[in-house]
């Protein structure tokens, strides 16, 4: 009798914060997961950043190094962990990971990396983080399909399930002025998105936020797809968009924070074991 074969199991990494998924029926609001200390709650934060920046450059969101991923510290709520400039981000671990205020002062520089930060990441994430104090993570890269369909200066339309979950929740920034470095800039960027999850930088690519880092990864991944699916669609001929009804009902089942929580698991489960030293 041939067997299957197993892969062999690796033993967790010491440091290692596992998600524990609250039980729910499809579809059903759920809280996002908090950590009993502040302490583990910021480690817990720092390790899914570290992730999802191995995520991003795993789904190639890594040109030129331009981009950036940010978690809110639990603790010091007007600062927050952002990547080294210059670090690929499929090298970023926990501990090169920079703790920076909302005036740009790196509080707690990486642990091997040079000590260098992005100034489009503090010009438009200190001021989405001011305005938005529900927002724990903020996700922005140049990815190619988040470009292209930025290039149109128009909202997606809810083609899809998947989709959906950004209907009438999403908007355009339409003031592309060049390379983000005045906080003056990040200003308009974090107005143009208001209470929404997710915008569209014209001439400039997408951006996505969660009450969790885990929420604003998924949505970033999950945007860029709907992005491509456009673009694919309407290349193909014509569409056929979701009744408005339709499309509002399903944004309410597959769009919520507890969704991204669940939907981000499966990467999570996959990139922390294949790159453990993500840990480090």
């Amino acid at each position: 009798m041939n067997l299957p074969l197993q892969r062999p199991l690796r033993a967790p990494h010491p440091a290692k914060i596992e998600t524990v998924l609250p039980e729910r029926a499809f579809g059903a609001p759920g809280a996002v997961p908090q950590q009993p200390t502040i302490e583990a709650e910021r480690l817990y934060r720092k390790q899914r950043l570290a992730a999802g920046y191995r995520l991003f450059a795993r789904n190639g969101f890594d040109m030129g190094g331009a981009g950036h991923i940010t978690a809110r510290d639990p603790e010091l709520v007007d600062h927050f962990w952002v990547n080294p400039a210059g670090v690929h981000f499929s090298r970023i671990t926990v501990s090169d990971l920079m703790l920076v205020s909302h005036e740009g002062e790196i509080v707690q520089p990486p642990a091997h990396a040079k000590p260098r930060l992005n100034r489009a990441a503090f010009a438009i994430h200190s001021e989405l983080h001011k305005a938005r104090p529900d927002v724990v993570a903020a996700a922005h890269s140049h990815s190619l399909y988040g470009k292209a369909w930025s290039a149109l200066g128009r909202l997606l339309d809810p083609l899809t399930q998947d989709s959906a979950a950004f209907y009438d929740d999403h908007s355009i920034f339409a003031e592309f002025s060049g390379v983000v470095l005045d906080t003056s800039e990040g200003e308009k960027i974090a107005a143009a998105l208001g209470p929404r999850k997710a915008v569209i930088l014209q001439n400039h690519g997408i951006l996505t936020v969660g009450q969790s880092v885990e929420a604003a990864v998924w949505r970033y991944l999950a945007l860029e797809n709907a992005c491509q699916v456009q673009l694919l669609a309407e290349a193909a001929g014509q569409t056929r968009p979701m009744p408005p009804e339709v499309a509002r009902h399903t944004a309410g089942q597959v769009g919520s924070e507890i969704g991204g929580v669940y939907a981000f698991q499966p990467y999570w489960d996959v990139v922390s074991e294949e790159e453990p030293d993500l840990f480090d």
